[in-house]
């Protein structure tokens, strides 16, 4: 599981900024947003500006340099603060992998090309890189001083990481498997303007030729009636066809067609929920943009009872209940920080408060 991530000098960020997960609070209700002593739930919430959006998509960087995965094409426009194109984009990840306890952090110049790295595990450094000064644990990882040298020298850019993972043989359960099955696992999606994601798939597909294709037509009615309360006839279909066809009478219409904005953004998350069995960690950009504040809590429900780590921003505060979450799961990000709730107050905070009214109150404050 992710515990820790930092980021300095991206996008908005001149200055530090770090997502602590692994200190969640003593609560005793909901207790399923909690895995093994850290945060695996949560709503990021915070003003227009103020950063989510670049949070989430720094904290997938690690997927464009570690896996084959599906990478955002623009991903790399606007990468590094403008006040500091001359500095590093600096990325710290920590992570808990079965109990492995695995420090993983690196910089990258504006253009994306990695520079330096560094790799520890359970508290001993794996190794160091930094420009062409190279210290690596030869005992686990024996090499001749030429290869040492090229590798410290690494002129193209590529990551120690993978080097290691495709130079040596290594137990099924080392820590660097564990780190790329759940780095390749990590999705992060969202369904504005423009449908975009990263990681955990290779293939974009048509999602109505999906759902057809995998016999999952009426499963995605059922899926529709239980989160938005939506009834649709679907037309029979056979495993060639690529539209979703809905019946009225003796008539067919393309599913696209009758569906809302709302709707068709469903399909997306639809698809997504076949794929997140596979997910490591998952964030969901401006999840509920098009949806029903009712259907937003629905929406959550489902997703928060996955194994992943799920987390999503928005907006929408009816999300902000002690019904859904708790208060450490409840992140405010602004003014380049990001806490939850339960750090914003000297107030006690229980079930039975209305957190969403004490919000709007402005009794949590950065």
């Amino acid at each position: 599981m992710l515990t820790k991530f930092a980021v300095k000098n991206y996008r908005g960020f001149a200055d530090r900024i770090e997502w602590d997960l692994s200190h969640p609070s003593n609560y005793t209700f909901n207790q399923y947003a909690i895995k093994d002593g850290i945060v695996k739930n949560g709503i990021m919430y915070g003003p227009n500006g103020s950063g989510k959006t670049n949070l989430s998509l720094a904290l997938f960087d690690v997927v464009n340099h570690l896996t084959q995965k599906f990478k955002k094409f623009d991903y790399y426009k606007n990468f590094i603060f403008a006040g500091k194109k001359d500095g590093l984009v600096e990325f710290e990840y920590t992570f808990n992998l079965d109990g492995t306890l695995l420090q993983y952090d690196y910089s990258k110049v504006g253009d994306g090309k990695l520079i330096n790295e560094y790799l520890v595990v359970n508290g001993k450094t794996v190794f160091s890189h930094k420009g062409r000064q190279l210290e690596i644990d030869t005992e686990n990882f024996p090499m001749e001083e030429g290869f040492k040298k090229n590798l410290a020298e690494n002129a193209n850019n590529v990551s120690i990481v993978n080097v290691l993972l495709t130079s040596y043989p290594l137990a099924s359960n080392h820590y660097l498997l564990k780190l790329k099955k759940f780095v390749e696992g990590m999705l992060w999606f969202r369904n504005l303007d423009v449908r975009e994601f990263i990681g955990l798939e290779t293939n974009v597909y048509l999602l109505d030729e999906f759902i057809i294709r995998k016999g999952l037509v009426d499963d995605f009615a059922s899926f529709l009636k239980t989160v938005s309360g939506q009834e649709f006839k679907f037309a029979a279909h056979v495993k060639t066809d690529k539209k979703l066809l809905c019946r009225y009478g003796k008539e067919t219409v393309p599913f696209d067609v009758i569906a809302s904005t709302g709707t068709c953004a469903l399909k997306l998350l639809y698809f997504w929920i076949q794929r997140m069995g596979e997910a490591s960690f998952v964030f969901i950009d401006e999840f509920d943009a098009f949806y029903h504040f009712e259907l937003s809590y629905q929406v959550c429900k489902r997703l928060f009872a996955l194994d992943c780590q799920v987390f999503t921003s928005s907006h929408n505060t009816y999300l902000m209940t002690n019904d859904l979450l708790r208060p450490d799961c409840n992140f405010i990000l602004d003014k380049n920080q990001v806490k939850a709730l339960c750090d914003l107050t000297d107030k006690e905070l229980r079930l039975g408060h209305n957190i969403e009214k004490l919000y709007r109150g402005k009794s949590f404050q950065l």
